[in-house]
């Protein structure tokens, strides 16, 4: 008997929200995993979406960056390096920042301003007094997202904020609000209605009470986004955001109507104001025809697919087509005269019946010199190539301070113009990513600019001729991570926007890369990277690709690669891929590889064949300009090859016992619609297998977790006690099968019951979204993918053991491993450097928090080190330096006179090769464990 389990497809309310982010407050303190730490594995050199930079103007070398996911980071030595200031606030979601340079105080918006998949949404304003050491939010929780923060520099205390709302559904909470006192009351000064929000404001550097805000209408659903309505407008405010008029008109020149999309407005002084628009409008007849792009279907095969796939993923991107195809699928479709090009274009528009060949006017700049009451377009010729079908993930413009005709506006790529918008160049180099979100300049000093993009951070002291790059801190934005099973092993992940990287699994940040040339972590993939999947037999071979299905098999020894994506039959409709298409090699065989569309698909070759193994496990899909209806996950089982469970975005999830030949439903009891995020088949039990539901595109943030003993024919819900959060991953411990763990858009989790309760597992992660885990079985590590902060590892072998009879135990203390002896313990090449100390790291259970003895014996039963440490209820770790106390030295000596203990250089005391014991006392209990600091063949005894 299956229950039907009770939700909601309303957006979670605020006060849930806030009661969550208290819960989960309250589980650190409880968790018996709080003192064990995450590290940073990088990589740093590849970062993520950058949404604002401010600059201290008095000096340009101190400033604040915002990540769209990654929080805000500070730098006082021209970026140099930075340190992240939100790692104790409650989310790293930001839209935009705000800085009153006088007092410090810093001001921000949480929630992405940019509508993209993964924009995630925020819990209204924060605001720090002591320069990010402590927030408190003050207000606007159910915002979601933040377009622009604007402070009085006369009185801090008054704030303009433009609110964007909700992205996936309808609120009240958006327009303009206005503080005049710090944040404590707010006053809505500008709504339109529960679709439209505000996207930007701009204020006269002269007078604080000439204000401008762009109202958006803009929609997303998982099938499809609108971004652009009748409602989208320039307003005008002369009384510092009291009171609005519009000024965008149809008498003043602006567009009018539905095919108003975002706008970005820079005002230069109380007269003249930029906007940059995403005109959404169709071009006349006779300018669609502008580009010879569309004859690419009238030639030859051969011929199309020698044409550049920029161009064709030009094309595509221009009429809409980006978001379900790339060049490399139509390519796929034209090879081997599979398929003509006249033939492809067909595919296209069946693909998309919404989508017509007319291609929308885009990225257009006016200009008012009049405040607002008229606007001309400042340019005769379209922008092209710049915001393609997608101007709603740019629209920002800036004008230089010191010059009212020169401006920058950001696409694809970053372009400035120095006549006032009649012409335009690009300023993008080889050094800096194409996206562009952001941009200073410096009134003071034209031509230094300070931008940020979907590449991180870059400055310029010459007006965009030369760049240099400043990513020094692990911001990366992962949709998912893999390891390989070399020694020492990989890390795979894809990443937004920046492809598919690997690189050593014993990475730690350091500029020394810059003297050897090379970064440990390579690019193996480009566009926005995607799974991957290494061969057990040959970590050579790697299966990774990019959005919408592009795969492909490397082989990293021969640089070799093959494209190896399935494909509908001529007489058929195209596959339907998601956006991030989920790959699996069989643990049965490695030469079997899974893929999923809206079928499930099969290889026994490693992807040069394929075989559809399934019917449409999805709805059918909806008409829109996304992917939808597609396989979001698969699994498995490890017990039975053909054993298969395949989830997708529409909420549906199938089984087959008989390795496709016949499916079953399982999903009629689960929420309806919402996005399968995992499917995961046991590897302890084969009746068992695990599903989470995703409701962020519903903007529904519960956390739904389900476990399963009979194959899914009926569920429990396992979701009690997580606190509420969209759930993005599941995964069972590789060797404890009671332990899974869990990650949801802003944390992670373990449980120790099989999801009966939950602890936080985040000492070292900030509160950021977890989009990927795995375990890496044989050196027993968790690696977590990050979206927002790259990628964190931790050591699971003292957790693994964490069953009923120990955490029974009053003190447990784990074994740890041994280390070889150095005659350079304590010293260092040279004074300059520090000296190289050995670590001893040893963890221990707790049952109550207390005061421990801890006592390092030597084989004669002696105490050469002793230390009282504090223990805290649950795992512990004491980390030991290997060094002998000056009574321990005495003790030693006086019983065995032979044995030479000397001082290092740091003038430290270390252990000689020999086997010892670790004694740990907590009240009457006592527990011990052999340790042996082994001979080095160099090191005389």
């Amino acid at each position: 008997m299956t229950v039907q389990i009770g939700w909601s497809q309303d957006a979670t309310l605020p006060q849930v929200i806030a009661e969550a982010l208290l819960q989960k407050s309250a589980l650190s303190e409880k968790s018996l995993v709080k003192n064990i730490a995450f590290q940073s594995v990088g990589p740093t050199i590849m970062s993520g979406r950058v949404v604002d930079v401010e600059v201290n103007p008095e000096n340009p070398t101190e400033f604040y960056v915002g990540y769209a996911s990654g929080g805000v980071w500070y730098t006082n030595n021209n970026g140099m390096s930075f340190t992240p200031i939100m790692d104790t606030a409650p989310t790293q979601n930001i839209g935009d920042t705000a800085v009153d340079w006088k007092s410090g105080t810093i001001w921000v918006g949480t929630g992405e301003n940019n509508s993209s998949r993964s924009s995630y949404a925020g819990i209204g304003i924060l605001k720090s007094k002591d320069q990010g050491k402590t927030w408190e939010n003050v207000g606007l929780h159910d915002s979601h997202h933040i377009g622009k923060i604007v402070i009085n520099p006369s009185n801090p205390d008054e704030v303009i904020i433009g609110v964007i709302g909700h992205l996936y559904s309808k609120n009240d909470e958006r327009g303009v609000f206005k503080t005049t006192d710090g944040g404590k009351t707010w006053k809505k000064t500008l709504f339109i209605d529960d679709a439209t929000g505000v996207i930007s404001v701009s204020v006269s550097p002269k007078n604080f009470a000439i204000q401008y805000a762009s109202t958006w209408n803009r929609d997303r659903k998982a099938w499809n986004f609108l971004g652009n309505g009748a409602t989208s407008g320039v307003y005008k405010s002369e009384d510092a955001g009291s009171t609005w008029t519009l000024v965008s008109t149809p008498e003043s020149g602006f567009p009018n109507g539905e095919g108003v999309g975002r706008i970005g407005l820079a005002a230069f002084d109380n007269d003249v104001v930029y906007a940059v628009h995403d005109n959404q409008f169709k071009r006349p007849a006779t300018a669609a025809a502008k580009s010879t792009l569309p004859e690419m279907f009238s030639v030859p095969g051969d011929v199309f697919e020698a044409i550049p796939s920029k161009e064709i993923n030009n094309y595509l991107k221009t009429f809409g087509y980006s978001e379900k195809y790339r060049a490399e699928n139509i390519k796929h479709l034209v090879s081997n005269n599979y398929m003509k090009p006249a033939e492809a274009k067909s595919f296209l528009l069946d693909a998309n019946k919404a989508l017509f060949e007319t291609e929308v006017i885009g990225a257009e700049v006016f200009k008012s010199t009049d405040g607002g009451k008229t606007w001309k377009r400042t340019h005769q010729d379209f922008i092209d190539d710049f915001f393609y079908s997608y101007g709603y993930y740019f629209a920002k413009i800036t004008v230089d301070p010191s010059n009212s005709d020169k401006i920058y506006i950001g696409g694809v790529p970053i372009i400035k113009s120095d006549d006032g918008g009649k012409t335009f160049v690009s300023i993008n180099r080889e050094n800096v990513h194409a996206d562009h979100h952001a941009l200073w300049v410096n009134p003071n000093k034209s031509g230094h600019l300070i931008n940020g993009n979907d590449g991180g951070l870059n400055i310029s002291y010459d007006d965009g001729k030369n760049w240099i790059k400043c990513n020094s801190h692990n911001v990366s934005q992962f949709y998912s991570v893999n390891v390989d099973y070399q020694t020492p092993y990989n890390i795979y992940g894809g990443m937004q926007d920046n492809g598919v990287w690997v690189g050593p699994s014993n990475y730690s940040y350091s500029s020394e890369w810059h003297q050897e040339g090379k970064y440990p972590y390579e690019s193996i993939m480009g566009g926005d990277g995607m799974q991957t999947q290494i061969d057990r037999r040959n970590p050579n071979l790697v299966f990774t690709g990019f959005q919408f299905g592009n795969y492909y098999r490397i082989d990293r020894a021969t640089k070799n690669q093959k494209y190896i994506s399935p494909r509908a039959k001529k007489d058929e409709k195209p596959l339907r891929y998601n956006w991030q298409t989920p790959i699996l090699l069989s643990s049965h065989n490695q030469d079997i590889l899974y893929m999923g569309s809206q079928f499930l698909h099969r290889s026994f070759n490693q992807g040069d064949d394929w075989t559809a193994i399934s019917p449409d496990l999805t709805q059918g899909g909806k008409e829109g300009n996304v992917a939808y209806g597609t396989i979001t996950t698969f699994s498995e089982s490890p017990f039975q090859f053909g054993l298969l469970y395949v989830g997708s975005d529409d909420g549906l999830v199938h089984v087959s016992k008989d390795a496709g030949a016949t499916w079953s439903k399982i999903s009629d009891s689960f929420p309806k619609d919402l996005w399968v995020s995992r499917v995961v088949a046991s590897a302890h039990q084969k009746e068992r297998v695990y599903v989470t539901l995703n409701g962020y595109r519903w903007d529904d943030f519960t956390s739904y977790v389900y476990s399963s003993e009979d194959y899914g024919q009926t569920w429990k819900s396992i979701a009690n006690g997580i606190p509420s959060s969209p759930v993005n991953v599941i995964l069972e411990d590789s060797d404890n099968p009671k332990i899974i763990y869990l990650g949801t858009d802003n944390g992670f989790y373990i449980s120790f019951n099989q999801g009966a309760s939950w602890q936080l597992f985040m000492n070292g992660l900030p509160n950021v979204a977890v989009h990927d885990a795995v375990i890496q079985k044989e050196t027993k590590d968790l690696i977590v993918g990050t979206h927002g902060r790259s990628i964190y590892k931790t050591n699971l072998k003292s957790i693994q053991q964490l069953n009923d009879d120990i955490l029974n135990q009053d003190l447990k203390v784990f074994e740890t491993a041994s280390i070889r002896h150095s005659e350079n313990w304590g010293s260092s090449w040279t004074k300059w450097f520090p000296g190289n100390v050995p670590n001893v790291k040893v963890d221990y259970y707790a049952k109550s928090k207390g005061e421990v003895v801890v006592a390092v014996l030597n084989d004669l039963g002696i105490p050469v080190y002793e230390e009282k440490i504090q223990a805290h209820e649950g795992l512990n770790t004491w980390n030991y330096q290997a060094t002998v106390s000056t009574t321990g030295k005495e003790k030693w000596q006086k019983k065995a006179k032979e044995v030479k203990l000397k001082a290092a250089k740091n003038d430290a005391i270390y252990l000689i090769p020999g086997n010892y014991t670790i004694k740990m006392t907590q009240g009457t209990v006592s527990q011990t464990i052999p340790f042996e600091v082994k001979k080095n063949e160099r090191t005389p005894r």
